[in-house]
């Protein structure tokens, strides 16, 4: 005898069912808890410290300015440029009063601005001392880009300066900043790859146009050594924690391009290190892109390619005959740099890429070129 009702129904397809959806409610609220759980309403933010951008190039229009979207201490607040049509276009873009938008005339009067705790001098490298100890002497706190300047004693000044005025002073080395460089510093001092033996670091592009200020002298100091090379050394001391001790570097430019006029277009140099650890590093101004940083352990090598670029980042180690990539959490690494230089402030603690830390980079750069001048090893 059939147990079918007129609905199509039986016994045990109604208690499926209504198992069924006993399960589903069941899981659905293991599902909603689990959410719930997995929910992280964000804190509210806290104090926001005021920023004035000095100089709106490139840097600062397309990576800087945006980046304070992200930032949970830091907020744009003055602007400072040579150009009103365009500061004035980017202060309606990101809320920034008319009354806070300066020149390079007036750019001392930002001590009258209670609004504004730190300056961030994206100028040419030629301008970087000038209008940070200017921005010392107004009473604000000074984040540089690299390089610090063109000189060890102009470095020195604007450390001076800072100790003087008894505020801030840090170097804009973002990857410090950033979770891929940090973890590659934290293996490579580590036991994980054996101990180092050796770094490769290059870091270049095809620059353009041949009148723009990185290719003068006066305004970049040199050239892809004193602009793109900075990388492949500040990740040669940071990877091994150690400052090099004997440095040899050659220089070559191609003939008849106008572009290396006054700097140079290539440049390869060594490091070694105290401990033994060899270096051997290049910049360019005339290869395609290149961003790498390698760490040769004795018993693993991690590879990081690209090592510097804004985005996309890798990172890999090779062993017994494996390959682990290392998948990090991204970062925007202006922001990162920006609220750690804000946070220094509030706590008053020191920034990590301090003002002696742009000082030991331009003090080895100037090994470099002095040992590519004279062809003999130079000891620091």
């Amino acid at each position: 005898m059939s147990n079918q009702s007129g609905r199509g129904f039986t016994r045990r397809g109604f208690i499926s069912k209504v198992g069924q959806g006993m399960l589903a409610t069941n899981f659905a609220g293991i599902l909603t808890k689990r959410a719930q759980a997995e929910l992280v309403v964000p804190e509210p933010p806290g104090k926001k410290l005021g920023w004035a951008i000095v100089g709106l190039g490139s840097l600062a229009i397309n990576q800087i300015l945006p980046a304070f979207a992200k930032c949970e201490k830091s907020q744009v607040v003055a602007l400072v440029s040579g150009h009103p049509d365009k500061a004035h276009k980017l202060a309606l873009r990101y809320g920034v009063s008319a009354k806070s938008i300066y020149n390079y005339e007036n750019y001392d009067s930002i001590k009258d601005n209670q609004d504004i705790d730190v300056i961030y001098i994206v100028l040419p490298n030629g301008m970087h001392a000038e209008y940070t100890v200017r921005g010392l002497e107004a009473g604000k706190h000074v984040l540089t880009e690299k390089p610090m300047a063109n000189t060890p004693a102009e470095c020195q000044q604007m450390i001076d300066a800072g100790k003087k005025a008894t505020r801030k002073l840090m170097v804009a080395y973002r990857c410090r900043y950033e979770p891929y460089n940090q973890t590659a510093i934290r293996i490579a001092r580590s036991s994980e790859l054996g101990p180092t033996q050796m770094i490769l670091s290059d870091a270049g592009f095809n620059i353009g146009d041949p009148n723009q200020w990185r290719l003068t002298k006066r305004l970049g100091g040199g050239g892809s050594m004193m602009d793109i090379g900075i990388y492949a050394l500040n990740a040669s001391r940071y990877l091994t924690g150690e400052e090099p001790a004997e440095v040899n570097a050659m220089v070559y430019s191609t003939p008849g391009d106008p572009r290396f006029k006054e700097v140079e277009e290539h440049v390869t140099f060594q490091l070694r290190f105290p401990s033994g650890v060899l270096a051997n590093c290049s910049s360019s101004y005339g290869y395609f892109h290149q961003s790498r940083h390698v760490v040769m352990g004795t018993k693993a090598r991690l590879i990081m390619d690209p090592a510097t670029w804004y985005t996309g980042l890798r990172m890999w180690i090779e062993r017994d005959n494996t390959i682990e990539e290392r998948d990090l959490p991204v970062v925007d690494h202006f922001a990162s740099e920006m609220d750690h230089m804000s946070e220094c402030v509030i706590q008053n603690t020191e920034p990590l890429t301090s003002g002696e830390e742009g000082l030991r980079d331009l003090t080895v750069i100037q090994a470099i070129y002095e040992s590519a001048r004279s062809r003999n090893t130079v000891h620091l």
